[in-house]
């Protein structure tokens, strides 16, 4: 079945899709062009590839954490502010819709163009080809940022710590974005080669965003409330 897609339904989903390219490349200058370059490099890819579907939230964002954590703002006014956790918590939980983000754009055209269908219907191989693409992704970053913060000196741990975070990050993140895929799959009927397709994926991503969150805190909590009970074992201990 042929599905009609609203003439303002496209313009809208032009419209939207060029702001967050706008913001992308206001990004990407600030980072290469004005010198602000990222202690973590994956940050560099991180902040733009999320302009693309959050638009001025990510630009807005990048200027108030993603900024102030390089060496150049840092030299120029001293340590970045402090942070919460729920500020902490919005910053971790950035990295998944990147790599949900790339996952979107790998899984959706093998399943378009060897047209294979899960129970009639191509939504299910995309949704668990993204999680497959996007896992070993945010896996990684994860490791990088556990073994830049020093605070975990074994490999093996960071490496758990990392698989932990990111599967449960993940399976919340496709929570959000899962729903929005199967709207469009069992309801909206809009193809994947349509930009009214790719429209209604950054408000999935957004709300894969809004159902990681409280994941990711209740994680940064966990890990906040044992480590002072770690540190005064090591007190004691060296007493």
């Amino acid at each position: 079945m042929v599905v009609t897609i609203p003439l303002w339904l496209i313009t809208l989903s032009w419209s939207v899709t060029g702001i967050g390219l706008l913001c992308a490349g206001v990004i990407l200058a600030d980072i290469y062009r004005g010198g602000y370059r990222q202690s973590m490099k994956s940050w560099e890819a991180v902040w733009p590839i999320t302009a693309i579907y959050a638009g001025p939230l990510a630009l807005w964002a990048y200027y108030r954490w993603g900024r102030p954590a390089t060496p150049r703002w840092q030299q120029q006014h001293g340590a970045s502010p402090q942070m919460g956790l729920g500020e902490t918590a919005a910053i971790e939980t950035i990295p998944g819709g990147a790599a949900s983000f790339i996952g979107h754009l790998i899984a959706v055209p093998i399943v378009v163009g060897t047209g294979v269908t899960i129970a009639g219907k191509g939504v299910w191989p995309m949704i668990l080809l993204i999680a497959v693409f996007a896992l070993p992704l945010l896996i990684a970053f994860e490791y990088r940022s556990l073994t830049q913060a020093g605070e975990i000196r074994s490999a093996g741990l960071r490496l758990r710590v990392a698989l932990k975070i990111s599967v449960l990050a993940i399976l919340a993140f496709d929570t959000g974005m899962g729903a929005a895929m199967l709207i469009v799959a069992f309801v909206l009927g809009y193809p994947p080669t349509s930009i009214a397709f790719w429209f209604v994926m950054w408000g999935g991503l957004l709300l894969g965003f809004m159902t990681a969150y409280p994941v990711v805190r209740w994680l940064l909590g966990q890990v906040s409330r044992r480590r002072p009970s770690r540190d005064r074992t090591q007190a004691s201990g060296s007493m």
